[in-house]
């Protein structure tokens, strides 16, 4: 180190962190434990159905408080899937190093990165990750920024040259002075960008809420509305307008859906961790199903962020010196990247030959070597510049433009003269020329083929050069690989926009231009998932519908992602994928059977409000009505095969196909109340013949939904059957079930034969309705 290098005093080290210039972490502040727990639980649908609770509590009608259940597993949910999100977040960081060597008072001591100063001298070398932004004052090293710009060459920093934190030094050594700290520094302005939890793009989460939503500004003034006509005008006694009341609320509220939802969301995430996926974010299994273009970061993803040798082409020269050659120039050399990791891989038996002295590689020589004690020097490099002079080595050029393959060429040649400082030795022979190439990703190529057979589009955009990322893309098979973009020539949000939708192979992409080109992509009305792994991916894969990230890749990226490839395998992604569709058109099937339930009650609730007549139903006929025809089916059904591609409106296919059920238990019930005033039927009667006829209906939809039936469906289905009868029979008191006088008999043989013919003359219409606007585009 320099004499003239000086580092601060403890007194100015003080006026410094009085003036707040310390590198401490930057955080933004995310929901206590507390309030998620209390913005789970006081939530306005927990407190219609506490409500309903307490009035069945007070009246006496305890066989009636079965539904609390579900509200209360529902809130368990919500609660542990929050704080998951919340720890996430939380553990946002950058920076990994936890202490710094910096120069105080006239010494050398060690202290944590957060304690760090505006000015304060540091010393980084091989392996360090630079704590904050600062400028070399002395010595030089090469840094590897990769996780910052996606750039995989090594950057050479000497005296003036400017490091950003969160890069790591992968050669030399020097003495830096910090030049920003804390949220001012690269690294952390890039943390604070992507630190915040961003709103959900999942349509089944908007669906639940609208309907919740409607369900809430409807409740109110039905129930009261209920309440009152059956207290005052239909003179049904406290109790019995009560629990009539209850009956229809909660009926109304969809609850047993959202449960539903995150249980079927909670066995997918099950099924993926044991496909070695983790699943930081629940709803994201929907949106992943739901993708058509995929943007993915060249290294790491495609290319396993390793090189290897392909071929060795010998000039005259034995392999096995080559290979000697090429092992003591990698042993000599402190540098440690890809392509000098290929090397060493590939002469890992080879025993090298001592070095006597040894010229590192830099970017303007292009070339490393040294004198061995073999007496020879040995010469890497580019081949244009360790042969510059093409007419005496036009061998090598010529075998150089026969090579069709997509590699890295390094040159080797010898010399029996020393290096003369910077200068080539004389007389250089050429001995080898070396095929370097992307270690890909195993099975990359099948899992490329696979989602073009899908229809989604694939988009590589890499901070590396166009030409190495054209290259990999035309290796893996994606389409439009022949034609690539440099985005440095990209100038105006205009271009970039139009580039977005016009390549697919994106070159010398910065992360700013990452996220934009995921936001044009996104406004051009696709569903877009982004993979990465490091920092330079980060405001991307904030900012994509989905967004997966390596597990061998930066925290940052892990941490920001709503799913990781424990395995850091690309090929993962078709099961990823054929999991999320299983689940969502699942989901979509069964959620219409919970719809039913709200439909009709809503309709019933409206009809009753406005007539003389008793609502039919009681709070534990619905929930028998509800376990055998809804909640069991759903179930099963939730968890069978399904690998349809995604398509259509979640909330107008869920109505869809619950309208049919939902109308004929309407007009099954309202037919029934109606004939009651002119017949000899009684109310228990009318109240049986509505639970039947509405079971009737909800398990004509079941079977629709089951088709085509296998083994599981099909036991599903003869359970369901079973459950009700033996209910029915046996178990009729419990549920203030009946038995029916002959003209209660007549009625109710009619309303099934014709709930028959009209719930499978509408579902019918309903199906072609949601096939034909399955293929229409969602636009944002």
């Amino acid at each position: 180190m320099s004499e003239s290098v000086k580092g601060l005093t403890s007194s100015e080290v003080a006026e410094r962190q009085r003036e707040g210039k310390t590198n401490a972490a930057v955080t933004l502040k995310t929901k206590s434990i507390k309030r998620i727990f209390y913005d789970n639980i006081c939530t306005l649908f927990n407190l219609i159905n506490v409500v309903l609770f307490v009035s069945l509590l007070l009246v006496g009608s305890y066989k009636n408080l079965l539904f609390i259940g579900v509200v209360f597993f529902n809130t368990i949910i919500g609660i542990v899937q929050e704080i998951r999100s919340k720890q996430s977040v939380d553990k946002l960081t950058i920076l990994t190093e936890t202490k710094a060597e910096v120069l105080r008072d006239g010494k050398t001591v060690q202290i944590p990165k957060e304690e760090l100063v505006l000015d304060d001298v540091i010393f980084l070398s091989r392996g360090n990750q630079i704590p904050a932004d600062c400028v070399v004052i002395d010595g030089s090293c090469k840094v590897n920024e990769s996780l910052l710009t996606g750039e995989s060459d090594l950057i050479e920093k000497t005296v003036g040259g400017e490091m950003l934190s969160g890069s790591f030094i992968s050669a030399g050594k020097c003495c830096a002075r910090v030049t920003r700290v804390g949220a001012d520094c690269y690294a952390a302005k890039i943390n604070s960008e992507a630190k915040y939890i961003k709103k959900n793009n999942s349509q089944i989460l908007r669906s639940f809420k609208f309907i919740i939503k409607l369900c809430t500004i409807i409740i109110f003034p039905i129930g009261a509305l209920l309440f009152c006509s059956h207290l005052f005008f239909q003179n049904a006694g406290l109790q019995q307008s009560v629990v009539s009341t209850v009956a229809a609320l909660v009926g109304m509220i969809p609850g047993g859906m959202i449960l539903l939802t995150s249980s079927v969301l909670a066995v997918s995430i099950i099924r993926l961790s044991r496909k070695k996926v983790l699943v930081n974010e629940m709803y994201c299994i929907e949106t992943l199903a739901r993708v058509d273009v995929i943007c993915l970061d060249k290294t790491g993803t495609l290319t396993a962020d390793a090189m290897h040798v392909s071929d060795l082409i010998c000039l005259n020269v034995d392999e096995a010196e080559i290979k000697t050659a090429l092992s003591s120039v990698r042993h000599a050399s402190e540098d440690i990247n890809a392509t000098l990791q290929a090397i060493a891989d590939y002469t890992d038996d080879i025993k090298p030959v001592e070095c006597k002295r040894f010229t590192p590689f830099s970017s303007e020589t292009k070339w490393s070597g040294g004198r061995f004690a073999d007496g020879k020097t040995y010469i890497i490099g580019a081949a244009e510049f360790v042969f510059s002079d093409k007419e005496k080595h036009k061998e090598v050029f010529e075998r150089i433009s026969a090579i069709s393959d997509t590699v890295r060429i390094i040159a080797l040649a010898k010399s029996d003269s020393p290096i003369d400082g910077q200068k080539l030795p004389d007389g250089l022979t050429p001995m080898a020329l070396v095929l370097i190439k992307d270690t890909m990703r195993e099975n990359v190529n099948r899992t490329v083929d696979y989602f073009k057979e899908q229809g989604v589009t694939l988009k590589v955009i890499s901070g590396d050069s166009v030409q190495t990322v054209r290259n990999i893309a035309m290796e893996t098979g994606i389409e439009g690989a022949d034609r690539a973009v440099d985005m440095t020539e990209i100038k105006t949000d205009e271009q970039l926009d139009e580039a977005a939708e016009k390549y697919n192979i994106f070159g010398r992409v910065t992360p700013a231009q990452k996220k934009k080109l995921v936001l044009a992509l996104k406004a051009h009305g696709h569903s877009v998932a982004m993979t990465g792994d490091g920092v330079n991916d980060v405001l991307a894969l904030k900012e994509a519908d989905c967004s997966v990230a390596m597990a061998s890749g930066s925290e940052a990226a892990r941490n920001v992602s709503q799913l990781v490839l424990v395995d850091n395998d690309f090929a993962a992604m078709p099961e990823v994928v054929a999991e999320g569709r299983r689940t969502i058109n699942n989901i979509e099937r069964s959620s219409s059977l919970y719809l039913v339930k709200t439909i009709y009650s809503i309709l019933l609730a409206l009809f009753f409000t406005f007539t003389a007549i008793t609502y039919p139903f009681e709070p534990i006929q619905l929930t028998l009505i509800g376990a055998l025809t809804i909640g069991f089916p759903s179930f099963v059904l939730a968890l069978q095969p399904n690998r349809n591609i995604v398509k259509g409106n979640f909330t107008l296919n869920i109505i869809a196909r619950a309208l049919p059920a939902a109308i004929s238990v309407f007009l099954n019930v309202i037919t029934a109340a109606i004939l009651s005033l002119v017949l000899p039927i009684s109310h228990e009667e009318i109240s049986t013949i509505a639970v039947y006829v509405t079971a009737l209906s909800c398990l004509l939809l079941v079977i629709r939904l089951s088709l085509p039936l296998n083994a599981l469906r099909t036991a599903m289905l003869v359970l369901s059957t079973l459950g009700l009868t033996i209910a029915f029979i046996f178990f009729g008191k419990l549920f203030n079930l009946v038995f029916l006088g002959t003209d209660a008999i007549i009625i109710l043989c009619i309303l099934a034969a014709a709930t028959l013919v009209l719930f499978n003359l509408m579902y019918t219409i309903a199906d072609r309705f949601i096939q034909k606007n399955k293929n229409k585009k969602i636009r944002r």
